[in-house]
């Protein structure tokens, strides 16, 4: 097959509906993934998404046993979960490291045994692991268009709340700044991205999703908004590249969005070097 016969291919793959709710899909949640996770990593918590992803695979686990809906039960129970684990974390004396990594070993062992009693669904079992973005539906679209809406305002119209709560927290507590409160909005709207987010990326790969942007963006900003909004675009721009490298090579969805990320994170290690070295 021709290079050009080949690029007509894709250009006629991405015509049809459900790869164009695919790349909308990985547009939306990767600009709000990028958006908090760009919080997430200065806040120590990146762990955190990856112990909620988990803690969702315990929730569908739960859900397949019980013969509910899995998507209507994941995002519920992925807000419940993280508001428990914040309430763990302002109350106990351990390390937020150690913690997570009991809550995220724990809800996985607990989901493996209760995956074990239900043979119907073992086959589905890939598709939570490392997603499936091509069976988004327009409903996803819609509650991701609001959620990355509700994303933008919070952080838009907090931005110095937030940068001072994530730079220093004490110093945020004795200006007055209710931090319990903009710590559990900044919670439930991660929990809400990462439980959106699993259903394209994956139960495995969704803590990349939130980290992966948000760390190559830190490499190469120097300001804190720059970060932020950087951060988003390359979560919307490995989206659309890891869309392109699944159709172009017929690869998993999910994984190729990831490796269209760490590209991009490679591709900030290099640059500043480069441009020192020009």
């Amino acid at each position: 097959m021709s290079f050009a016969s080949e690029i007509v291919r894709i250009a006629d793959l991405f015509q049809l509906p459900f790869m164009q709710r695919a790349v909308l899909s990985g547009v939306l949640t990767g600009l709000a993934g990028g958006m908090l996770g760009s919080f997430t990593i200065l806040r120590q918590l990146s762990f955190f998404s990856d112990a909620l992803g988990h803690s969702a695979l315990l929730g569908l686990s739960f859900a397949v046993l019980l013969g509910w809906n899995p998507t209507a039960v994941l995002l519920p129970f992925a807000v419940v979960f993280a508001l428990g684990v914040t309430y763990l974390l302002e109350r106990t004396q351990l390390w937020t490291d150690a913690l997570l990594n009991i809550i995220y070993s724990s809800s996985l062992a607990i989901a493996v045994i209760v995956l074990s009693f239900t043979d119907t669904y073992k086959g589905g079992l890939h598709q939570l692991l490392f997603g499936d973005i091509l069976a988004v539906r327009e409903s996803d679209l819609i509650f991701s268009a609001v959620l990355l809406l509700a994303c933008t305002l919070f952080i838009g119209l907090t931005l110095r709340t937030q940068m001072l709560i994530t730079l220093h927290e004490p110093f945020a507590i004795a200006r007055g700044v209710s931090v319990s409160f903009h710590r559990t909005t900044f919670i439930v709207l991660l929990a809400l991205v990462v439980g959106i987010a699993i259903k394209a990326i994956g139960v495995l790969l969704i803590s990349a999703f939130v980290v992966i942007p948000a760390c190559a963006s830190q490499l190469l900003s120097r300001r804190f908004s720059h970060h932020v909004v950087l951060s988003a675009s390359l979560g919307a721009i490995s989206a659309v590249v890891g869309m392109g490298l699944s159709a172009t090579m017929n690869l998993p969805s999910g994984p190729s969005i990831v490796m269209a990320q760490l590209g991009l994170f490679l591709g900030a290690m290099i640059y500043p070097r480069l441009s020192r070295s020009s």
